[in-house]
C-alpha cells in the first residue's frame, strides 16, 4: 500500500478509516499476564534466506493463511527501523505468544534479507492505570511484536513473517511498505516543534481536551512553556476515537510511567487529535498538523534541550517508554 497521495486524503485513510494499524488493535485473545518483554528468539531457529526470494521462502514453508500480520505504523525511513506489527487469527483473536521473525526484500533486490527476530512487548499496565476507556474495549490491543529491520534504501519493500510452531515454521505475508525520508515529522536528533498545548487551566472541563475516561493527568504543562527547559514526553493519542485500538493502552502506559518518574522533573503531555473531539480528518488539531502526523498514536520524547531522542509510531510498552525516559533524565541522550 502506498502513501503518495494528497495529505488531506492520506490523513483520512490513516486516522479516519484505520487502514494502517487496525489489524494490531482489532485483535482479542488472551495475553500471558506478564508486563515484561519476551526476548526475541534466536535467528538460527529460522530459515537462512541466502539466495532465496520472499516467494522462495513462502513456497518452502507451511502456509500461514490462518494468521494475518500487519505493520503497526505507516512511516518507514531508510536505515535500522523499529518495525512493530501485530499477529492475529482469522477469528480476530490476537496471537500474543508467537516466536516470529521478519524477512524483507526491496523491489530492486533478488533475494530476501533476514531473519530479523521480534521481541514481544506487553501493553499491560498496573490495574490502577487501566482507564474505563480501555477496560470497556474488548478489542484493545494486548501485545506488540517489535523487530529491527535494516531498510537499506528507499522504495517499496516486500515483507514476510515466519512463525515457529512445534512442527516447523509457517509463513504469512505482510503488506508491502514504502520506505522514504519523511519531511515534516520530527525525527530523532531534530529539534521538536514549539507549539502551545492546551492545559487544564485553559478549559472548563478536561473532557474538552481528553477523550479518555477518566481524563489523563497529562494536561498540567503547556509544551511551549517547558520544551527546551526540561525533558518532555509528548503523546498524540485519542483513546475514545482511535481506530487502531492502541491509543487507550498507550495513554494508560504513559500515566503509569509518569507516576514512576514523578520526582525526575519530566513533563508528560497528552495531546488529542481532533478539534472538539469530533472524529473528522478535515478537523485535526493544529498541534497534530504542526508535527506532520497522519496516523495515531505517536510518541515523542525530548531531552532538556528540546531535541527528540525517541519517537515511536503506534503501540509501545511500559518497558520501552521507561527506557526512553531514563535516557533523557540520565543526561546520556
Amino acid at each position: 500500500m502506498g502513501y503518495e497521495f494528497d495529505r488531506r486524503v492520506r490523513t483520512g485513510a490513516a486516522l479516519g478509516a484505520g487502514i494502517l494499524v487496525l489489524a494490531l488493535g482489532a485483535c482479542g485473545g488472551d495475553a500471558d499476564g506478564s508486563d515484561e518483554p519476551v526476548p526475541a528468539p534466536a535467528s538460527s531457529s529460522f530459515p537462512d534466506p541466502a539466495g532465496k526470494s520472499i516467494d522462495d521462502l513462502i513456497s518452502e514453508a507451511e502456509s500461514g493463511s490462518e494468521i494475518v500480520a500487519s505493520p503497526a505504523g505507516a512511516v518507514f525511513t531508510p536505515g535500522d527501523t523499529r518495525f512493530a506489527f501485530g499477529l492475529f487469527r482469522l477469528d480476530r483473536s490476537q496471537l500474543t505468544d508467537a516466536e516470529v521473525a521478519i524477512y524483507a526484500q526491496s523491489k530492486t533486490d533478488k533475494e530476501a534479507r533476514g531473519p530479523f527476530p521480534a521481541r514481544t512487548e506487553s501493553l499491560k499496565t498496573e490495574p490502577a492505570y487501566v482507564a474505563k476507556t480501555t477496560a470497556d474495549d474488548p478489542d484493545a490491543a494486548k501485545v506488540v511484536y517489535v523487530s529491527k529491520v535494516p531498510f537499506k534504501s528507499a522504495g517499496e519493500w516486500r515483507l514476510l513473517a515466519m512463525i515457529r510452531t512445534d512442527d516447523g515454521v509457517v509463513a504469512t505475508r505482510i503488506p508491502s511498505v514504502v520506505v522514504k525520508e519523511r519531511k515534516g515529522i520530527p525525527g530523532i536528533g531534530d529539534p521538536a516543534p514549539v507549539v502551545h498545548t492546551p492545559t487544564a487551566d485553559d478549559v472548563g472541563s478536561l473532557a474538552e481536551i481528553d477523550t479518555r475516561q477518566p481524563p489523563s493527568t497529562m494536561h498540567e504543562d503547556d509544551l511551549a512553556d517547558v520544551l527546551g527547559k526540561r525533558p518532555v514526553v509528548l503523546l498524540f493519542a485519542t483513546p475514545a476515537l482511535c481506530v487502531s485500538r492502541v491509543c487507550g493502552p498507550v495513554v494508560d502506559i504513559a500515566e503509569q510511567v509518569k507516576d514512576d518518574y514523578a520526582d525526575e522533573g519530566v513533563s508528560f503531555i497528552h495531546m488529542e487529535i481532533y478539534e472538539d473531539n469530533v472524529m473528522d480528518p478535515e478537523n485535526l488539531r493544529p498541534q497534530v498538523e504542526a508535527y506532520g502526523l497522519f496516523t495515531e498514536p505517536w510518541l515523542f520524547v525530548m531531552d532538556e534541550r528540546g531535541i527528540v531522542r525517541e519517537r515511536i509510531e503506534g503501540a509501545f510498552s511500559v518497558n520501552e517508554l521507561e527506557r526512553a525516559v531514563e535516557r533523557v533524565t540520565a543526561g546520556t541522550s
